[in-house]
């Protein structure tokens, strides 16, 4: 019998598109001998749809036909343990009795940037109690948040630049007393929205000027900024980690290739003669020239980082090497990095296909483990005896 795989995919996040084509290179990934793929869209107003209609992928040209194809339903979970079932917005049949549209095995998200990588859909796995790859909530909320991801770090000894950081009301209410606190570090500094990817709302300052500029398209993203040291001679090196945070392995290195100060938007997704292609088309050095000590240093680091934030699935974690000095610094983690990291894997002596089986078999083994756990007592404090008088606890009882 074939495994149920929803993959979810779109969603409400500045990176949507994105994620359409992560998810697309994923579908098409999972082996149709062994799974059954259910794609379930989720639309920039926070709308879920599946059909077959949903994989092809140039019919994103036009979401409101394709959302109107007869094949695309509206669908939702409930919110009770254990129903991993996908029920009919509007349900079929005389009088509406047929309302399950899909029956869930294993759930896959493929969702990057807000409202998806940063552990609120991971929220709703947890909370329903469904299988599903990748990290889990408190893993994915800390990756996504540069900020958080930073101090972590730092603690666990992991090397990480200078910054500083602050909200959008403490900058328009107290704007000179931030600028100081970033001038104390230096020009040049990266502006950066604390909780996207995709290079989206990022970019450099090297005087204050910029730096006010930079700021104010930051605040249109996020209402925490973070302001880091600008390393002026970086090369920037990316390694890929799969598995949990007991049992992992690093995949072979890789550099991308930057036309300027930052690697845009565009230069990640849209490289390549055909346009969106994926992370796997952004022009990259692969595997990355580096002596073997530095390969085995970055590998190491980027195993501790996905170690330390508890995280599970695959990541890809983004290293920057300081060409004077030859400092390593990482830079941060994706929870759920463009196109899977796949072609990483791939130059790592894994297919796609074999990646997926693995994300699949995570999965279930997570949830098998937690199933082991206690989370609750069949205990009742209000069916025993003694006073209830305190929210806390029981207050009345006597020895």
């Amino acid at each position: 019998m074939k495994t149920n795989v929803a993959v979810f995919f779109g969603g409400r996040s500045t990176e949507h598109e994105i994620s359409v084509i992560s998810a697309n290179q994923a579908i098409n990934a999972l082996d149709a001998d062994r799974y059954r793929v259910i794609p379930v869209y989720i639309s920039k107003e926070g709308r879920w749809y599946t059909g077959a209609p949903l994989t092809d992928l140039k019919r994103y040209r036009d979401i409101p036909g394709l959302l109107a194809d007869k094949e695309v339903e509206e669908v939702y979970f409930r919110p009770v343990f254990g129903d991993y079932n996908l029920y009919l917005a509007n349900p079929r049949g005389m009088f509406g009795k047929k309302n399950v549209a899909e029956k869930i095995d294993v759930v896959i998200p493929v969702l990057h940037g807000a409202n998806g990588e940063d552990g609120t859909f991971e929220g709703i796995l947890d909370s329903i109690g469904i299988p599903y790859a990748g990290c889990d909530t408190l893993s994915s909320a800390n990756g996504m948040d540069k900020i958080t991801m930073k101090m972590i770090l730092r603690e666990n000894d992991i090397p990480v630049v200078d910054y500083v950081w602050f909200t959008d009301r403490q900058w328009f209410a107290h704007k000179d007393e931030m600028i100081a606190r970033v001038e104390k570090m230096g020009y040049p500094v990266i502006v950066k929205p604390a909780n996207l990817g995709s290079s989206i709302g990022i970019s450099c300052a090297h005087d204050r000027a910029q730096l006010e500029a930079s700021v104010a398209d930051a605040a249109r993203y996020a209402s925490r900024i973070l302001v880091e040291d600008m390393i002026e001679d970086m090369q920037e090196i990316n390694c890929s980690v799969l598995g949990d945070c007991d049992e992992y392995r690093m995949s072979v290195l890789e550099e991308p290739i930057k036309s300027s100060e930052i690697l845009s938007y565009d230069a990640k997704y849209m490289g390549g003669d055909k346009g969106a292609k994926g992370m796997q088309a952004s022009a990259k050095k692969f595997p990355a020239d580096l002596p073997a000590d530095e390969t085995a240093r970055i590998q190491h680091l980027a195993g501790e980082t996905f170690r330390v934030l508890s995280c599970h699935g695959v990541s890809r974690v983004d290293v920057m090497v300081d060409r004077k000095t030859r400092n390593i610094y990482v830079n941060e983690i994706n929870t759920i990095p463009g196109s899977l990291s796949f072609y990483l894997w791939e130059g790592s002596g894994i297919s796609f296909d074999k990646l997926m089986d693995r994300l699949v078999a995570l999965a279930v083994k997570r949830n098998t483990r937690r199933g082991q756990k206690t989370f609750s007592f069949s205990s009742n404090i209000f069916a025993m005896g003694g006073g209830t008088k305190g929210a806390k606890g029981v207050k009345g009882a006597k020895a």
